[in-house]
């Protein structure tokens, strides 16, 4: 559900009604976890989380005026998406994560390069959503995100 509406609360309250307790919930869960320094805001059409201006002037390389983009989530036409940059620049985290995943589902994780996919709200993961979310500051961030862009 990729949209225009510029509140997070708003985002919300726009999806369907069975997707809006655990979408609230995943915002609890990320918010609860996220390190200090990243904001949330809307990007994209959907509810991130960012390095600010504050922190990182030089913003997103693809367009310099948007904050630098760390991780997200959208309630998609079939199903609820986790965006989290850090899985497709870190070898490492994504590693942690797959052995992870296989200590809360007996399935592989419907996942993109940096996307994961839950057909079934239900089967969100919201205590291995959070520990991802705290793995990374908003500095290690930076770090890795510059030195993708050098190479």
């Amino acid at each position: 559900m990729s949209s225009r509406i510029d509140s997070v609360d708003a985002y919300l309250a726009a999806a369907p009604e069975d997707r809006q307790e655990p979408l609230r919930r995943l915002r609890e869960t990320i918010l609860a976890r996220l390190p200090a320094g990243f904001e949330e805001v809307m990007q994209y059409g959907m509810v991130s989380y960012v390095v600010p201006h504050s922190l990182y002037p030089a913003g997103y390389h693809c367009d310099p005026r948007q904050p630098l983009p760390f991780m997200g989530f959208a309630s998609q036409k079939n199903h609820i998406s986790v965006y989290h940059m850090g899985l497709y620049a870190h070898p490492g985290l994504l590693d942690w994560f797959v052995q992870s995943w296989q200590q809360v589902s007996p399935r592989k994780p419907d996942m993109g390069k940096g996307c994961i996919r839950f057909k079934k709200p239900a089967e969100l993961p919201f205590d291995l959503i959070g520990d991802l979310v705290a793995r990374m500051t908003p500095a290690g961030w930076i770090s890795v995100y510059e030195d993708k862009l050098r190479r």
